[in-house]
């Protein structure tokens, strides 16, 4: 019998949740097909077996968060196989064959109900709740993040109910002696008022990481407004030749802050733990917004690919975002992030940097408006701005003052 555990899916990942089983106990597996869909701040993926065989037992119901590591199902395997690269998942070795004198006995007593996992924890902490006193709905006994936020639920309600509001009021007299109930107050207050929304993992951990990073780094941030009537132009011409691609100004736009970042290495860096590390080559995270949440995908060496290249790659990353089918490498080693908020329209925003980034750049809508040109004469021209938010402890506004300046300048000189 062989255990397939919860991966590690992406760089400093701790734990993941189970969305969905899409094997049950009985089914065969096959090599490298998917068992569950598992889900952490960085990726949603499936998982796919490292063995051959029957699902044995599921360990992990649905909606639960477990530890990387820790165990999710059994396979009883048909064979010895060799497990693939540790690409997706991490197994444990297969168990010895049950003799009743190699393998380990069980613990005797098998209960859970004093195990939570630390995402319990912190919604046990941050709401106040005595877990010991929750009745767990999980294997064993064990309190999910369900049970935990079915209380918090509970308590809601009945803080809409006791808000000076009456359980129930006297019906209304007419005049012919018959009277209309009047609606239960406090419990339209209690269900009406409001929708209680669920937050998948992805979300939580966004917002943790994005108060990890306000809270951590002292964050500052400045815009410049560039002319980019040259790189409408430019486009123009060159979209008919791009087919399968809708060519935007996306890709444009992160070649020239890559190879701008080539005379600002100071940028192009992370924090390890008290280390800031500047990297040779920039691996660059195009943040996408999806129906999940956002992420961050990053597409190694982009200052080696043309602007052809990154558009083909831009436009895979954001499809399979959508899709939900981005893979761990794709998550992996970013060392500096574009944003395109400009495509909802925005003509300026303050991103929060990418932690353990220290910089992230916006670029905004494009605009046509009036500017004045060439001493007093006004034309009608293409403009856009460019926003930078970076880490205070690694840089001053001089360093980012520089780039910024360079890269208008680059972005000027388009077309």
């Amino acid at each position: 019998m062989a255990t397939v555990t919860m991966p590690q899916l992406g760089e400093s990942v701790t734990e993941g949740t189970v969305l969905q089983w899409l094997k049950q106990p009985g089914d065969t597996v096959a090599l490298d097909e998917p068992l569950c869909e598992i889900e952490t701040e960085k990726v949603a993926a499936e998982l796919p077996s490292p063995f051959e065989g029957t699902l044995g037992e599921i360990l992990v119901p649905e909606g639960e968060t477990v530890e990387v590591d820790a165990p999710l199902c059994t396979i009883e395997e048909v064979a010895v196989s060799v497990p693939p690269e540790p690409v997706a998942a991490s197994a444990a070795v297969a168990e010895p064959a049950a003799n009743g004198t190699d393998a380990p006995s069980p613990a005797a007593d098998n209960s859970r109900a004093d195990v939570y996992s630390p995402v319990v924890q912190r919604l046990a902490a941050k709401h106040d709740i005595d877990l010991a006193a929750i009745a767990g709905s999980g294997r064993g006994g064990r309190v999910t993040r369900k049970d935990v936020q079915a209380l918090i639920d509970e308590r809601e309600r009945e803080a809409a109910a006791a808000d000076g509001i009456p359980a129930a009021a006297a019906p209304l007299p007419l005049p012919d002696g018959e009277v209309v109930p009047t609606p239960d107050v406090a419990t339209v207050a209690a269900s009406d008022a409001y929708d209680v929304v669920p937050l998948s993992a992805t979300r939580r951990k966004i917002g943790e990481n994005m108060a990890r990073s306000t809270a951590e780094a002292p964050q500052a941030w400045m815009m410049v407004e560039a002319d980019v009537s040259g790189l409408v132009d430019l486009r123009s011409r060159e979209r008919e030749r791009f087919v399968g691609v809708d060519l935007t100004y996306l890709p444009y736009f992160a070649s020239t802050v890559a190879h701008t970042l080539t005379d600002f290495p100071e940028l192009n860096a992370r924090w390890h733990g008290d280390e800031l590390r500047r990297y040779r080559r920039v691996n660059l995270g195009i943040a996408i917004a999806t129906e999940r949440g956002l992420v961050v995908p990053v597409v190694p060496n982009a200052r080696d690919l043309s602007v052809a290249g990154l558009a083909r790659r831009i436009d895979d990353l954001v499809a399979r975002a959508h899709a939900g089918k981005l893979r761990i490498e794709d998550m992996e080693a970013g060392t500096f992030t574009v944003n395109n908020t400009g495509a909802f329209g925005s003509i300026a925003s303050n991103p929060i940097v990418n932690h353990p980034q220290i910089g992230i750049v916006t670029m905004e809508r494009v605009v046509r408006r009036p500017v004045v040109v060439e001493g007093d004469a006004i034309a009608i021209r293409s403009m856009m701005n460019i926003a930078l938010s970076f880490d205070h402890r690694a840089l001053d506004g001089a360093e980012a003052g520089a780039f910024l300046a360079a890269l208008k300048e680059r972005l000027e000189a388009l077309g």
